[in-house]
């Protein structure tokens, strides 16, 4: 039999970082909070994507370097391997001391942290696993999303993104099937940490929702660091055969074979067994909780936010959200809410792909007048170590007055570059402010300011 509830002001269901986010503010503001999750704290971001992925990135752009350092006269090889076993403790310990940063945290604000799924039995009462009964004044979904595998023959071979970090070395031969920016990413970091990559992309070009001309470069880049990328490629089945994993493609080679076969062919938000039907929260198309500008759901006192929703698949989008929302219930602020225009996000290709705002397409539907401008070059790391990668910067500018509405940057720090320069896009910076703008030199972020 259950027990008698015991009762919060908020319950999180969820321990992402969304769902973390939300505990945390909640409890700033002196809520009593219960946060639910099973599994490690952290969600996706800590434990099997940006997290573990920067990590990666970040050996294999070291690797990149080292090469590079070579070809200007320092005594190391020419082609740097890494000792993985090394790297996977390197990259765990960091990934343990969040876990620990966050159990900390949780005592010190006085969540109450349940290591257990919880499911709605209404709008207002959450069951553990074990039977107990919570009751909140307000429920906060933020149990994210999980990697899909395609449906067709011999799926089961290959593996996602989530086993990518369970890696114990570089597969010689590695298949990355999508074209989103996981397999760019994973496409990139194999790469650079010694295999032999082939990016299977079922459409034309690479991540769909960024400015084209941006991704025609970056495709160029893979090539010319020895990335095979074939476009209008389907896999329909998987095979295995003595010599490896056999990808039986539609308009692609015959004879491709690999070690290890990686889908990246889409995320879907985790809402099965939540009890969300029950409690009546409406649920899109696609299986993501439907919310409001205010993150609210279709049920008074139930809310959501993060990956289980279908707003940007992005962390610091949850964690902000999140803060929001518990600003607006208990911190005195009735308006709260994310803004989700011109969010900046960035890919973690080699090098880096970062974006705010439109592309040049989406704003040349939106607005009459619409100019671009655009810097290419090649840094001077890459020009001294007569490195092949190229950089392209692209600014979309609309209207009479040349008002920023879009900044694409392709290049190394991109990651790093475009935070300053999202303040400004939202800030409604014009072009001719950009240019008034005394450039810093020798820098690849002057080129921002100098577009021509």
């Amino acid at each position: 039999m259950p027990v008698s509830p015991q009762s919060f002001d908020v319950v999180v269901l969820g321990g992402g970082s969304g769902g973390l986010a939300a505990a945390f503010r909640a409890a700033s503001h002196g809520a009593t909070v219960a946060m639910l999750e099973p599994a490690l704290l952290g969600g996706t971001c800590v434990n099997v994507g940006c997290v573990p992925k920067k990590a990666m990135w970040l050996a294999a752009d070291l690797a990149e370097r080292i090469a590079l350092a070579s070809q200007l006269g320092f005594d190391v090889p020419a082609a740097p391997q890494v000792a993985w076993p090394r790297l996977l403790q390197r990259r765990q310990a960091y990934i343990d001391g969040i876990h620990a940063s966050y159990r900390q945290r949780l005592q010190d604000t006085g969540v109450a942290h349940i290591a257990q799924r919880g499911r709605l039995l209404d709008a207002r009462t959450v069951e553990c696993g074990d039977g107990t009964r919570l009751h909140a004044r307000h429920i906060v979904i933020a149990t994210g999303s999980h990697a899909l595998k395609p449906d067709l023959p011999g799926a089961g071979l290959g593996g996602v993104s989530d086993d990518f970090f369970a890696l114990q070395a570089a597969p010689a031969r590695v298949a990355i099937v999508g074209g989103g920016y996981i397999a760019v990413e994973l496409a990139g970091v194999l790469h650079g940490l010694g295999s032999d990559v082939t990016l299977l992309v079922r459409g034309g070009e690479l991540l769909s929702q960024f400015d084209a001309e941006m991704t025609a470069q970056l495709a160029e880049n893979l090539r010319q660091q020895g990335i095979v990328v074939r476009f209008g490629c389907q896999v329909q089945a998987l095979q295995r055969r003595g010599d490896g994993i056999h990808a039986h493609l539609r308009d692609g080679p015959a004879d491709a074979v690999f070690d290890t076969v990686l889908f990246a062919t889409g995320r879907a938000p985790s809402t099965r067994g939540l009890g969300l039907e029950a409690a009546g929260v409406a649920l899109d198309d696609q299986g993501a909780i439907v919310v409001d500008a205010f993150q609210d759901t279709s049920v008074p006192g139930i809310s959501a936010v993060g990956d289980v929703t279908a707003q940007a698949m992005l962390t610091p989008v949850a964690v902000a959200a999140a803060r929001r929302l518990m600003d607006r219930l208990y911190g005195g602020q009735p308006d709260a809410r994310l803004d989700y225009d011109n969010v900046p996000s960035v890919v973690f290709s080699h090098p880096p792909l970062g974006s705010v705002g439109l592309s040049e397409e989406q704003a040349r539907d939106r607005f009459d007048t619409v100019s671009t401008y655009h810097s290419r070059f090649r840094p001077m790391l890459q020009a001294l170590g007569d490195g092949r990668t190229r950089t392209l910067f692209k600014m979309v500018c609309a209207g009479e007055d040349e008002r920023v509405v879009g900044l694409h940057l392709l290049g190394d720090g991109a990651e790093e570059i475009l935070q300053g320069f999202a303040v400004a896009l939202k800030a409604g910076v014009t072009r001719r402010q950009m240019a008034d703008t005394v450039a810093i030199h020798p820098t690849s972020a002057e080129e921002v300011v100098l577009m021509r």
